[in-house]
Parts: C-alpha cells; structure tokens; sequence
C-alpha cells in the first residue's frame, strides 16, 4: 500500500495516512464502509483520535452576496487513543452511517460530498485525506425524478443552501435544491426532506408558490407524481411565460428574501437513473476533486 497523504499538520517525517472505502457509491440511509490504513513516521506518535465526516460544499448567503464553502454534516470516530510506533502500519476498520438528509449527487453535476479524514496528534489536528462519495436517491426519490422528466423537465442544476425549511423535519444545516426547467412550466427546484419512514416533497415554482407533499416512502413509490405535480402547477397559473422570480421561497422558508440563482452550481446532465432517454452522467473523479479544490483554496 502507497500512502500518498503525508499529514501536513505535524511536518516532515510524520505518520501518513490513507482512507480507502469498499465502494464510493450509497445512498441516505446506508453506509459507508472501509478501513483508515496508517503509517508510522519517523518517531513513535501518540494518536488521540481518528474521526470521519461527511462534507459538503454549502452555499452560504451574507450581506456582501453569497460564498460557497465546506461544511461537514456528520462524524463518527474511528479509533480512540493509542501508540502509533515509528514505522508501524496499522488498517482500522470502520462503517460510516449515511444521514437521511444526506443530498443526492448521482448525475449532478457540481455536487460535492465527501468523506473527510481527521487525525489528532498532541492537540494538533489535521484534516487532509478527503475521499469522494457517490449518493444515489432512493428509490422514492427517483421515482418522483422521473416523474418530472415525464412532465417535461430538465435537470438545470443543484446546490446546498444553508439554513432550515420551518416545519419540515429538517435536522441537518443546509438543504439541497434541485432545479429543473421546462417550456410549458419554467423553473422549478425540488427539495426532499427525508427519514427513515417518511419523505417530505419540497416544490417551489414561480411567483414564490411552494407545494409541500409530505408523503411516506411505500406511498411515494405508488404516486402518479406526474398528475399530481402537474395539476399543482396548472393550478399555480402557469403557462409558457412562467419562470423564476425573485423573493426566494417567501416566507416558508424563512432566511431567502432575494432571487440567488443564475447559473447555479454545475450546467447540463440529468437526473433520473434508470428512465429511458434520461440517465444522468456520473460525475466523480476530477470534475469533483476539482469542486472540493475550488472550496479548500477559500478556506
């Protein structure tokens, strides 16, 4: 095994090491396994901890605009305190639960979640060994993608707003809004709010209407959601002139009051999975060490 990451926190001739998972593809409410292999340097070290998270790149609204930056959403330990001595090399296994809330980026392009390593040694932390994960939509969630696709849609892009949808069930600190676009409706972007046993369905269109279909997973599998999303809109006056205007999502959502979107996160691809005519790319590799790149030189 090469380990390729020397830990830039505790200088030359430190321990390294490598976080290598079984697979990079899951979804909300699965896991993710592997084992955290490390390599002693040049002295014996005192670990303190290992610990991993879930990251993600949020968009983050302030005064001045809007920024993007890194936001973990989830940890676990993987080891407690023990001796790592010069030279030694050790594999520890772990399996990281995957949050519910955690946002799909199968097929979206510009959605960057990852798994990031931390090491403790003598109070000195270092976070440099970042994996890049895959999350599919569960099978409730891609029903109603597809769904849109039906309708018309077209998957434009999607990000990770910070803030809180009120009322929802909503426990982590962002949620993910996918956009979609058609030219007999306009612009739409879809949320899902997720746990294990229900799915809430978040749909904002123009002039700030917001349809919340709170629903469960078994029942989201047996919904024709192509009536029921496209009576909602016909009953929201749409028509060929719709579109997106400002004052985003009103007063549901209680932190947006300006329209925040041009071009958005990533352009092009679809999501929908398995439908015909509407698979989506998958974007892993450099597009997304690139994304996760672009966060870490803000930092």
């Amino acid at each position: 095994m090469v380990f390729k990451r020397m830990l830039s926190a505790f200088g030359v001739g430190a321990p390294s090491v490598d976080t290598v998972l079984h697979s990079p593809h899951t979804q909300p409410g699965g896991a993710l396994s592997g084992e955290v292999r490390i390599k002693g340097g040049e002295v014996d070290a005192e670990i303190e901890h290992i610990t991993l998270s879930l990251v993600a790149r949020v968009e983050i609204e302030h005064s001045e605009g809007e920024s993007s930056g890194l936001r973990e959403f989830f940890g676990a330990p993987v080891s407690g305190p023990f001796t790592l001595r010069k030279g030694e090399e050790r594999a520890i296994p772990f399996q990281l639960p995957v949050p519910w809330e955690t946002p799909i980026s199968q097929g979206m392009r510009g959605m960057a979640i990852g798994v990031r390593t931390e090491l403790a040694i003598a109070k000195a932390v270092d976070k440099g060994d970042l994996d890049m994960v895959e999350v599919a939509p569960l099978p409730s969630q891609r029903h109603v993608l597809e769904s849109l696709s039906r309708l018309g849609f077209h998957f434009r892009s999607a990000d990770l707003e910070a803030g809180h949808i009120g009322g929802s069930r909503q426990t982590l600190p962002f949620y993910q809004e996918i956009e979609f676009t058609s030219h007999q409706y306009g612009e739409i972007e879809v949320t899902f709010i997720a746990d294990a046993h229900h799915l809430e369905v978040v749909i904002e269109g123009g002039h700030d209407a917001i349809g919340r279909f709170p629903t469960t997973h078994d029942e989201a599998l047996h919904t024709d959601w192509a009536s029921v999303i496209g009576e909602w809109l016909s009953q929201r006056s749409y028509g060929h002139h719709g579109g997106h205007h400002g004052g985003h999502h009103g007063g549901h959502y209680g932190h947006h009051d300006d329209d925040h979107h041009g071009g958005g996160i990533g352009m092009g691809g679809v999501v929908a999975g398995a439908a015909a005519g509407v698979v989506g790319g998958m974007i892993l590799g450099e597009v997304m060490e690139e994304a996760f790149e672009e966060v870490f030189e803000d930092e």
